[in-house]
């Protein structure tokens, strides 16, 4: 027992040594997400937080495609989706059914992680990604028979206005 103690002190450390250099917001809940930090060229790729409803399963297949693409992913199981997505900034038109954090930015529902990767690059003045509803064939929404439906990955701008990030397929 005694040879925890030194390891809790050194995880406080390593926190206090961090907390004061990222950005944090909390959600009614009394939940706190910490984005993590942007995208460099060439940088590691950050954290990528998945809230999810405990019983959504194609968001954890969500998560494992971002895993699969290079995402270090934490997921956190949450009762109320709709605190986090207001907290995030997620218009309700835009709604899918998890919402991620990474770096400043939201990504709501099956964004492809091919589409993650130049937001965080390129750093646009923007909320997030979203791709609304839950389009067949996007990932985590895989057809058994690879039939996609064609969709629109939107760019959320800071002052709600929407436009198009790209398109699928």
């Amino acid at each position: 027992m005694t040879h925890r103690i030194p390891l809790c002190i050194a995880l406080l450390s390593l926190l206090a040594m961090t907390s004061s250099a990222v950005a944090q917001f909390t959600v009614a809940s009394g939940q706190q997400v910490t984005p993590a930090p942007t995208l460099e060229r060439g940088a590691e790729l950050p954290l990528l937080t998945v809230h999810k409803h405990p019983s959504c399963g194609c968001c954890g297949v969500w998560a494992d495609h971002m895993r699969r693409a290079g995402f270090n992913v934490v997921e956190k199981n949450v009762e109320d989706m709709a605190t986090i997505k207001a907290a995030a900034g997620v218009p309700s038109s835009m709604g899918s059914c998890h919402t991620a954090q990474v770096g400043d930015y939201f990504v709501e529902g099956h964004v492809p992680a091919e589409d993650i990767r130049p937001l965080l690059r390129e750093r646009p003045d923007a909320r997030g990604l979203a791709v609304p509803g839950m389009p067949i064939g996007s990932p985590g929404m895989e057809h058994p028979q690879g039939i996609v439906q064609p969709y629109t990955v939107s760019l959320i701008l800071k002052d709600g206005s929407v436009r198009e990030f790209s398109r699928h397929p």
